[in-house]
């Protein structure tokens, strides 16, 4: 009896996630189909940078904010002391860029709460002049025209936050390449079917776009910084208030550089739990995301269903190339497709273990996570 429960769970499960793939593709579809907006006029802007330790490839990513091609735009980092090695790489960019564009390194002192990158965000907000606000992790690395693309987005007066898609380039290490893997071929997926279905009610932390006003009226960074995960609270808060939240169509890279295995598992466990207590429902919703350790589930309990397997991995590459190809713009070598099902098997376990405690780790501090997505320090 329970063989035939098993069996019976196994189907509806891979049956499910071979729709996921179709509604991936059909997401992907539908992004793509959306025609940017012309640049009209050219509002002021701030970029905004919080700063922490020097990660790989930092120097490139300061120096691609400040050679952005438009006209009237400040860039502001934040370090939250004078020692910290990052204040040298910006120096070093800066002195790159004599005339312009604007620029200041902000210290902070240490975060009187949990979330440093909030606190970050909270005194750059304070410090900028303008009222359209880029915000970037120090492992970004954008175009040059991704200031252009986010002003023309942000000429309907209804949108309120941006949030940009990122295609992940990894480290040297092999848990940074299966990493990476996953995000182009799956995470993406997982936010243009969300779209598609339920529309944009959430935002991505490696780089968000808002009107100053957005960001007062969802309680500021100090109401936001309380929650782990900042960056989707704010859209979720900005949505709920009437603004529009977008999905744009710069796609920016997310340097996520190289760590051994004991921290990319925390790395990656701290997110699962995150999304667990912020999105619930999107959470369980993940089982369907991962259809080859399905498959093989099913084919363990019935040998004879081998086919089904590569039905699945079919359906997967599809899915795998229609978001890491057309809508991120890279390309799929020989090795990601080899390092495809060994992630989907290391994501899957991840997101069973993400079910399991509410404590994660997080730049070298001990939190404890809330049910409402809040989050402490554990002394």
């Amino acid at each position: 009896m329970l063989r035939g429960a098993l069996m019976v769970l196994s189907v509806v499960l891979v049956s499910g996630s071979l729709v996921f793939c179709v509604l991936t593709i059909v997401a992907a579809r539908r992004y793509l189909a959306v025609v940017p907006p012309a640049l009209i006029f050219c509002p002021p802007i701030s970029l905004l940078r919080p700063l922490h330790g020097v990660d790989e490839g930092l120097e490139e990513n300061l120096r691609s904010y400040f050679a952005q091609d438009y006209p009237d735009f400040e860039v502001l980092a934040a370090v939250h002391h004078a020692d910290d090695p990052a204040v040298a790489i910006f120096a070093k960019v800066r002195a790159e860029f004599p005339t312009k564009p604007p620029s200041r390194l902000i210290i902070t002192g240490e975060s009187p709460g949990p979330n440093a990158k909030a606190f970050s965000l909270q005194r750059l907000t304070e410090e900028s002049r303008f009222d359209l606000l880029v915000m970037s992790d120090s492992d970004v690395r954008a175009k040059p025209d991704m200031v252009r693309v986010l002003a023309a987005e942000f000429q309907d007066c209804s949108v309120g936050v941006i949030t940009c898609p990122y295609r992940a380039v990894a480290g040297r290490s092999l848990w940074s390449r299966l990493e990476a893997a996953g995000m182009n071929t799956e995470f993406v997926g997982g936010v243009l079917v969300a779209r598609m279905l339920e529309g944009m009610n959430f935002a991505l932390g490696p780089t968000i776009a808002a009107r100053r006003e957005v960001i007062e009226r969802t309680g500021g960074f100090g109401q936001l910084g309380e929650f782990l995960a900042e960056d989707f609270v704010l859209g979720r808060r900005a949505a709920e208030r009437g603004y529009r939240v977008v999905l744009s169509s710069h796609v920016i890279e997310h340097r996520i550089g190289s760590q051994a295995l004991a921290a990319n598992l925390r790395h990656r466990l701290r997110w699962a739990r995150s999304t667990r207590r912020s999105r619930p429902r999107g959470y369980w919703g993940e089982a369907f995301t991962n259809p080859l350790p399905l498959a093989m589930s099913l084919c363990l309990l019935q040998p004879r269903a081998w086919p089904v397997l590569l039905i699945a991995a079919a359906f997967r590459a599809g899915a795998a190339w229609s978001t890491a190809v057309w809508v991120l713009g890279g390309r799929l070598a020989l090795i990601d497709w080899a390092l495809i099902p060994l992630q989907d098997l290391l994501s899957f376990c991840i997101w069973v273990a993400g079910f399991f405690g509410n404590s994660v780790q997080w730049r070298g501090r001990r939190c404890s996570l809330l049910r409402d997505g809040r989050f402490k320090l554990v002394s």
